[in-house]
């Protein structure tokens, strides 16, 4: 899991001292995992820059009000994710809350058939077009469904750290994850069983 520093490799009274010395390793441990959030969050480097900038500076202005019971990196990682589904809900293009129960209405629907692909090459399922589609197909997901997969499937976390991200219960973020997982792989089979049919490299 890449989750940023412990809380022991920092000097909590320095941070909430507003030590700036301090902040700017925190800031350096953590840069990285809060971008990559970001970006498949939104889809956007220029908004990703902004939702990264505006986590630490929320993190500066109230690190003398964390107290200390998770993870610094969990923290961020709460403050990042509340900025990212804020800025969607700006832009409108979406509205669905992480604290929304997900819509099982369609659960009773026919499922859709899955393409096998076991007999593809690895290289052909990671090309750079195929990683384009996925990055297309993550951002298609509902931002509650999509926030659970980045964090848990892409960023690492562990269940349990994404429901304190999320305070979200773990069978929560589990049945979302799945809820996920199974629109991404209903997506892509899309893809991948054109290309088959076609007789086309991924």
């Amino acid at each position: 899991m890449s989750t940023g520093k412990a809380l022991q490799d920092y000097s909590l009274d320095a941070l909430r001292a507003g030590d700036r010395v301090e902040f700017a390793r925190l800031v350096e441990a953590n840069y990285e995992m809060i971008y990559r959030l970001a970006i498949r969050m939104v889809n956007d480097p220029q908004d990703a820059e902004d939702i990264l900038q505006e986590t630490f500076l929320k993190a500066y202005r109230h690190l003398k009000g964390f107290d200390g019971r998770s993870r610094l990196s969990t923290w961020l990682y709460r403050i990042a994710t509340n900025e990212a589904l804020m800025f969607l809900r700006r832009k409108k293009l979406d509205t669905v809350s992480i604290d929304e129960t997900p819509d099982m209405a369609d659960d009773d629907q026919e499922p859709v058939q899955i393409v096998d692909w076991c007999c593809m090459p690895e290289e052909e399922m990671m090309s750079s077009e195929a990683k384009s589609y996925l990055d297309q197909a993550v951002g298609k997901l509902a931002p509650n469904l999509r926030v659970v997969f980045v964090l848990r499937d892409i960023q690492g976390l562990d269940t349990q750290e994404v429901s304190q991200v999320l305070d979200l219960s773990e069978t929560a973020v589990k049945t979302r994850l799945s809820r996920a997982r199974m629109q991404l792989r209903e997506e892509l089979s899309g893809y991948y069983g054109s290309k088959l049919r076609e007789g086309k490299p991924v």
